[in-house]
């Protein structure tokens, strides 16, 4: 009932991809929203989608977490899996489908209803296979200027106590050429977490930018899969959360009311 409260919908000036969902998607008391997020390593994408699975009270299943579970848990695929991460490659299909398998199985047991996915698919086989099993109502694919993305990259932090997730870099990007500006703050912890804060062991830059052209020699066609569907919305982000969060809400039309009572006060 606290996501209702929170969510408002108006449908008039909707997106194409984002009103068929509205249109076609079931009742709320059946199921919630099935999203998908794509876009680049480091682009956001866990940031926005956990806020959006806040605000409509959905679980926010990200592949990157599964394999970071399955690497800590010293599991079958644990050592397999390190390899592949640390050589800043993508993980298989069939990994991945396994790991997803497994936590959509645990969810409905537990009584989930709607989720977003947050970096999968990210080829045409996942596509094809998750299309399959289940109905996907809009995939939203983020974007940023690759200056921003690299920097966002190599300055994301972990705190190896309460597990958050921060970033220290300060980004400026001077708008030239027909090309918008940037300019993001950095996304600092709490006090209690600044002397406990770690860096992912393939945030490196030589395992970034091949990380990033693994992803864009890939991603194109899954993007192409769903823009032939109706369903892809891409959203070029403009900066950091303050300035992308309210223009992410706009373009799927959702509002949060409690963020906003919390700006007025």
């Amino acid at each position: 009932m606290a996501a209702i409260t929170r969510l408002v919908k108006r449908t008039s000036s909707l997106p194409c991809a984002a009103r068929r969902f509205l249109s076609q998607a079931p009742p709320h008391k059946e199921r919630n929203v099935q999203w998908v997020f794509l876009g680049c390593p480091g682009v956001g994408k866990g940031t926005y989608a956990s806020r959006l699975c806040n605000l409509l009270g959905v679980p926010h299943i990200a592949t990157g977490d599964l394999v970071r579970s399955e690497l800590a848990s010293n599991g079958p695929l644990s050592s397999q899996l390190s390899e592949i991460v640390n050589q800043g490659k993508l993980v298989s299909d069939e990994i991945i489908i396994s790991l997803l398998s497994k936590r959509l199985a645990d969810g409905e047991a537990k009584g989930e209803t709607g989720f977003i996915l947050d970096g999968f698919p990210r080829t045409i086989k996942q596509a094809e296979i998750l299309e399959g099993v289940t109905d996907i109502d809009l995939v939203v694919n983020l974007k940023i200027q690759e200056e921003a993305l690299l920097a966002k990259c190599l300055g994301r932090r972990i705190c190896n106590q309460c597990g958050g997730n921060f970033n220290v870099a300060s980004i400026s990007i001077k708008g030239e050429n027909g090309r918008s500006g940037m300019v993001m703050a950095p996304l600092l912890p709490p006090a209690h977490c600044m002397s406990k804060l770690i860096t992912r062991s393939d945030d490196t830059e030589a395992v970034v930018k091949e990380r990033l052209r693994i992803y864009s020699e890939k991603s194109q066609p899954v993007e192409e899969f769903y823009r032939s569907r109706g369903k892809l919305l891409e959203f070029n982000l403009p900066g950091g959360i303050p300035e992308s969060w309210p223009k992410l809400l706009q373009a799927l039309n959702l509002y949060d009311y409690e963020e906003k009572q919390s700006v007025a006060a």
